[in-house]
């Protein structure tokens, strides 16, 4: 393992974000977008982190294997699914014996080095039909550019503090992160977004309820460019 980049997401694990507040709705909402576009058949969830996802994986009875870089992570996500295949890697090093139908990197690209290199090798990992679900914040969601305009942010895609909370290395926007697939021959067949977020995470634990989260997941399904998450849905040529 590179002990540099260990070293770095094991801190992270220490004081986790990525199951609290709204964070938790967002991960939720995620799944049932993916599920739409789920095949029967092995499964790979890479950086699952707390298991949000994982959880609803599993209840949903797909064969599943999870990469995750974190000993803490990984041993939670064991003793909570015990069925599960959990793997402790970088995504850098591994090197799965099986081809996989679904493979979820929800939130990955933005917190790792070389996001073309990382998506070179999960093509690999690929069944020929098999298919890429990826998930990615958005730099023009509206609370960013509120952001900017405010003098919070210099730019769109500047790393706030969530953003380094959570150890991310880039915010992307949709054409930046479609990129990234084309550039590793991927066909793009799905690209979406979700959550109209206004405001920040902070503001809305305080204000709202989760009815209205829910109506604001849903609703930036209409405006995926300038929805706080954007998700592509891919596959080979």
């Amino acid at each position: 393992m590179n002990n540099a980049e260990q070293v770095r997401l094991d801190t992270i694990a220490l004081d986790p974000k990525y199951a609290e507040g709204p964070n938790e709705s967002m991960v939720e909402y995620s799944f049932e977008v993916f599920s739409r576009y789920l095949e029967d058949g092995p499964t790979l969830e890479m950086g699952p982190a707390e298991g949000v996802m994982t959880r609803h994986l599993v209840e949903a009875g797909y064969p599943l294997t999870v990469v995750e870089a974190s000993g803490r992570f990984c041993n939670d996500l064991k003793a909570r699914h015990p069925g599960i295949h959990v793997v402790q890697s970088l995504f850098e090093t591994f090197s799965p014996a099986q081809k996989f139908t679904n493979i979820i990197l929800g939130h990955v690209l933005e917190h790792v080095e070389n996001p073309a290199a990382i998506l070179a090798r999960v093509k690999e990992w690929l069944a020929e039909d098999g298919r890429i679900l990826a998930a990615v914040p958005n730099s023009r969601s509206l609370h960013r550019q509120v952001g900017v305009l405010l003098g919070q942010l210099p730019i769109e895609s500047a790393l706030n503090e969530a953003d380094l909370q959570h150890g991310h290395r880039r915010v992307y926007d949709p054409e930046s992160f479609r990129h990234e697939f084309m550039v590793a021959g991927l066909d793009i067949r799905v690209f979406g977004g979700y959550w109209l977020k206004p405001v920040s995470n902070a503001q809305i634990e305080e204000h709202w309820t989760r009815e209205m989260i829910s109506a604001f997941m849903q609703l930036g399904e209409r405006y995926p460019d300038i929805a706080a998450e954007i998700y592509v849905i891919a596959g080979n040529p």
